[in-house]
């Protein structure tokens, strides 16, 4: 069920690309820009690390959903998808972390 709802948010973002910023926050921040996204995208990181350290689940769900939304919208914002995530991800599988973060030092 999570993925077919993130799956549904994904494509509604994509879809609000195109609207008016003046009825649509999605829009609105299209309109902005990528560095204006990324800026949203890290004041919610922000305010998502405050409610984990705080331990309070309530807001540390809230500030989780979003940050997965602003993340979504920058995503797409660059012509990315869940899906580059998901293979990203897949490829990955099976991969200590220590080693794949070594494999990028270079």
């Amino acid at each position: 069920m999570a993925d077919d709802i993130l799956t549904h948010l994904e494509t509604t973002i994509r879809e609000r690309r195109g609207a008016d910023p003046a009825t649509s926050y999605t829009a609105k921040l299209f309109a902005r820009g990528r560095a204006k996204i990324a800026q949203k995208l890290g004041e919610e990181a922000v305010e998502t690390v405050i409610a984990a350290i705080a331990d309070d689940r309530v807001e540390l769900t809230k500030e989780a959903a979003d940050l997965v939304f602003h993340l979504l919208v920058l995503l797409a914002d660059a012509g990315l998808s869940l899906d580059d995530v998901r293979a990203e991800i897949a490829r990955r599988e099976g991969l200590s972390g220590l080693d794949e973060k070594a494999a990028r030092i270079v």
